[in-house]
């Protein structure tokens, strides 16, 4: 199924995670799943996240939020520029809002989500020339065995999978944005100083 239009309207009616969860009724969705992906015909980027947040459950725009923010002074853009589906392509790894823990933090992505739809979603956008794989889930996902042990090195070993000759479309791996990383960026001033220099020359010239 490659009509977008076709697409969009199953994943925005997908229940599974509510009707039939993985490992049975006891890990059903607690609440009415809301997809949020951006699918695009046109978009060279896509932006390969984790999870929406309940921001973004409400409002029904993935990275509505202080994330967004982040992501998008990452990105050099604006929300308009940002929420143009010509533009760019968002599609997390779970495409509803997880609920919180015990404690509450987001939950990781719905593990119903990738395996039913993500092989589906990424054949039917092959002009995607750029994903920006943002945090552990997204990048275990998209870079396979280029995955270094832990999100740091994924981040720091970014060269080795961005300038890669046999990687198509070309990866680039990000932290989440989220505020909860803020000590992560001062401990690592590396990350501002060399791979957004690129991350927005890149986007400046696939948006253009």
């Amino acid at each position: 199924m490659h009509d977008l239009d076709e697409l969009r309207l199953a994943i925005a009616g997908c229940r599974k995670c509510r009707d039939a969860p993985d490992g049975g009724p006891e890990r059903r969705m607690p609440h009415e799943p809301r997809p949020v992906p951006v699918i695009s015909s046109t978009a060279r980027v896509l932006i390969a996240s984790q999870a929406p947040g309940m921001k973004a459950h409400q409002s029904g725009l993935t990275f509505n939020d202080a994330s967004g923010d982040r992501l998008r002074e990452w990105l050099g853009v604006d929300r308009e520029t940002f929420y143009d589906r010509d533009r760019f392509a968002i599609v997390p790894m779970g495409f509803c809002f997880p609920g919180y823990d015990a404690e509450g933090h987001d939950l990781p992505p719905r593990r119903e989500c990738a395996p039913l739809w993500r092989a589906t979603v990424m054949a039917a956008m092959p002009q995607i020339e750029l994903i920006l794989v943002i945090g552990q889930y997204a990048q275990a996902w998209h870079m396979r065995d280029h995955r270094q042990k832990t999100m740091t090195d994924t981040v720091k070993n970014w060269r080795a999978t961005f300038f890669a000759n046999d990687i198509f479309p070309r990866v680039l791996p990000l932290p989440h944005p989220s505020w909860r990383n803020t000590g992560w960026l001062k401990r690592n001033p590396w990350f501002e100083a060399e791979v957004l220099p690129v991350l927005r020359k890149e986007v400046e010239r696939m948006i253009a």
